[in-house]
C-alpha cells in the first residue's frame, strides 16, 4: 500500500466511481496509471465485472498504521545507530589526533568548518552545554543543532540556553523550546545584549570572531575559559525563566501585555523591546485571543493589575 497522497487524476478517478455508484467499469477506466495507483493505495477493490469503491476511512486507517510502523522501525534503527557504530568510534577516539591549544585558542573560517567542529564538541559533550543565543535564531542551524541536541540530552547531559525575546518571537523557536524543555534543556530570556557563546563541559568555548563575521574562536585555555563561564552564570542569573505551562501566555506577549496595560502603544512596544512591529501584531493577537479582548483598549484594561519588569 503506497503511503503518499492521491494525485489529482486518481482523485478524478475515484469521484467517478463514486458517482456511478461506487463501480467501475472497463470503459471508465481510460487513466492505467490512475488505476493502479486507487488499487494500490486500496481506494479501489477488485470485482467480477470491473472496479468498487472501497472506504476512504478504511484506507486511511491502513495506511496510518503503515505509516506508525515504518516510523517505529525508524526510531528502532536511530537507537541502534549507536551501538553499530560503537566499534569505529572506539578506534576513532583511540587513533592519534592533535591535541588541542590548551594555552590558547584556534580560529577556524568558514561556515562548513565551523559547524563540523561545534558538531564534534557537541557528540563529544559528556555532561553540560551552555548557549548565549542573542538576536534572532536562524531557523535552518536551529534544526540542524535539534538532533545533536536531543542526543545530548537522552545521554543524561544538560543544556541550558539565554535567548531574547526576539528570537522567541518566532514561533519556530518557541516551538523548539517547548519540545526541547520536555527532554529536560532549560531555558531563560534576557531583556539586554549579552555575549554570544557556546561552552561545552566548561572547557572549550566557541565565540564569533570580532575582526571577521565569517569566522569564530575556539578557546581552550582554562583560565578563559572559566571567565566565560562566570559571564554566562552573571547572565543566567538575571535572566527570567521561559514559563511553558499550557495556560501561560508566552514570556514576550506577557511583557507585550504589560507594556500595554502602561498605555504604551503597539509602535511603542515595538521600539521598546526591540522587535518589528509585525511580531508585536502577532503576540497582540494571541494576547487578544487569550483575553478575548475585542480591542487594545479591552485588553490594556483586563491587563491594567500587571506590572512590568
Amino acid at each position: 500500500m503506497t503511503t503518499d497522497e492521491p494525485t489529482p487524476s486518481e482523485q478524478d478517478l475515484y469521484l467517478t466511481a463514486l458517482a456511478n455508484g461506487g463501480r467501475l467499469s472497463p470503459p471508465d477506466t481510460a487513466d492505467p496509471v490512475a488505476l493502479a495507483g486507487l488499487l494500490a493505495r486500496g481506494l479501489l477493490v477488485r470485482t467480477a465485472d470491473g472496479y468498487a469503491a472501497a472506504s476512504p476511512r478504511a484506507a486511511g486507517d491502513r495506511l496510518s498504521a503503515d505509516l506508525c510502523s515504518e516510523a517505529t522501525g525508524l526510531l528502532l534503527r536511530a537507537d541502534r545507530l549507536a551501538d553499530t557504530l560503537a566499534p569505529l568510534t572506539a578506534v576513532y577516539d583511540a587513533a592519534h589526533r592533535p591535541a588541542p591549544a590548551t594555552t590558547g585558542s584556534i580560529r577556524v573560517e568558514g561556515n562548513a568548518d565551523i559547524r563540523q567542529r561545534i558538531s564534534e564538541l557537541i557528540s563529544d559533550c559528556g555532561d553540560e552545554m551552555l548557549a548565549a543565543q542573542p538576536g534572532h535564531r536562524p531557523i535552518a542551524g536551529l534544526r540542524m543543532a535539534s538532533v545533536q541536541d536531543l542526543a545530548l540530552l537522552r545521554r543524561g547531559g544538560a543544556i541550558r540556553t539565554l535567548y531574547q525575546p526576539v528570537a522567541l518571537a518566532d514561533r519556530t523557536v518557541a516551538e523548539h523550546v517547548a519540545l526541547m524543555a520536555g527532554y529536560g534543556s532549560q531555558f531563560r530570556v534576557l531583556h539586554e545584549p549579552y555575549l554570544r557563546m557556546l561552552v561545552f563541559d566548561r572547557a572549550v568555548a566557541v565565540l564569533p570572531d570580532a575582526a571577521d563575521a565569517a569566522g569564530a574562536v575556539f578557546v581552550h585555555n582554562p583560565a578563559t575559559v572559566a571567565y566565560l563561564v562566570r559571564l554566562f552564570e552573571r547572565d543566567w542569573v538575571r535572566a527570567c525563566p521561559v514559563d511553558r505551562s499550557a495556560d501561560a501566555p508566552h514570556p514576550t506577549s506577557a511583557r507585550i501585555g504589560r507594556l500595554l496595560a502602561r498605555g504604551l502603544t503597539q509602535r511603542a512596544v515595538a521600539t521598546r523591546l526591540g522587535l518589528s512591529e509585525r511580531s508585536v501584531a502577532g503576540h497582540i493577537a494571541r494576547l487578544r485571543e487569550l483575553h478575548d479582548a475585542e480591542t487594545l483598549f479591552q485588553l490594556g484594561w483586563q491587563m491594567r493589575g500587571a506590572r512590568d519588569d
